[in-house]
């Protein structure tokens, strides 16, 4: 039986040290708070927004929601991230993606203040992550979930061949840089990349990340493997898979993250943990 990665214990020992930093980042005046942003009233928005709230409360950080209607103009969200960033008392803006239909999404992300871009959407946090420079910006809160998953499970990266199975900004891409940055040696793989499985076979830590249900089975894995399955889908009757399937490939794997319960319930985290940051920076 592979040793299953939950993210809750994870996500329970990080959300402990988050709020003794946050006690004394108050101790010191400064009040950590998160503007929260969404637009419209979509269910995937709700439930984030939900564990957001519940992450933040858990850790001490005050939380400031500013919701739009799903036809606001682009300017009115615009105006709004503009005042945000401008305001000395929040320290992290959060809109929820993707957008409705008529937003320009690069320009939303391209409006939010680097310093408070605890996301890590906006160009400066990407060119932070590619060049592997701390302190710059935030890298996305998915992408460093996955890392700050390995390293509670103490998992080593340094020297080990990961194959990280999807290119998107939001996780394969950083994620990819942020396993770099770990010593890793690093190959990127997608839905086009030819004999996946043979490619599979030659690493020892795969993150899967294609959104696509059930792409990784059991010819791509062997023992030995860990596995981290990013994706989520959701069945008519509500239940959850991901990525891998998982009834096939846990068996054969030395290590592999459930879905729902593994990354998932890290992100949260990983963006109170940004908030801290950011806050910290007010009293350096």
């Amino acid at each position: 039986m592979a040793e299953l990665l939950k993210g809750a214990p994870a996500a329970k020992a990080m959300t402990e040290a988050l709020r003794a930093e946050a006690d004394e980042l108050r101790a010191h005046g400064v009040m950590p708070c998160l503007a929260l942003l969404r637009v419209g009233e979509k269910e995937a928005d709700l439930a984030y927004e939900r564990g957001a709230l519940r992450r933040c409360e858990q850790v001490g950080i005050a939380v400031q929601r500013v919701v739009l209607p799903a036809d606001a103009p682009q300017s009115t969200l615009l105006a709004e991230l503009s005042a945000l960033s401008a305001n000395p008392g929040i320290h992290g803006i959060l809109p929820l993606r993707p957008l409705p239909a008529h937003f320009d999404d690069a320009a939303v992300c391209a409006a939010i203040a680097p310093a408070k871009d605890v996301e890590g959407v906006s160009p400066v946090s990407l060119a932070s992550v590619y060049a592997g420079v701390p302190g710059t910006g935030f890298p996305t809160c998915t992408a460093e979930a996955c890392l700050a998953l390995l390293h509670h499970y103490r998992i080593p990266l340094r020297g080990k061949r990961a194959l990280v199975i999807g290119r998107s900004l939001v996780i394969g891409r950083p994620v990819s840089l942020l396993l770099l940055s770990a010593d890793a040696t690093v190959s990127i793989a997608h839905t086009k990349t030819q004999d996946l499985p043979a490619l599979c076979h030659e690493a020892d830590i795969l993150i899967v990340a294609t959104g696509q249900e059930g792409l990784i089975g059991a010819e791509h894995v062997r023992p030995g493997h860990v596995v981290v399955d990013v994706g989520i889908h959701a069945a008519a009757d509500g239940t959850l898979s991901g990525d891998v399937r998982f009834a096939e490939v846990e068996p054969i794997v030395d290590a592999i993250t459930p879905v729902p319960g593994g990354v998932g319930a890290m992100t949260t985290a990983v963006l109170a943990a940004h908030v801290i940051a950011a806050a910290k920076h007010t009293v350096l």
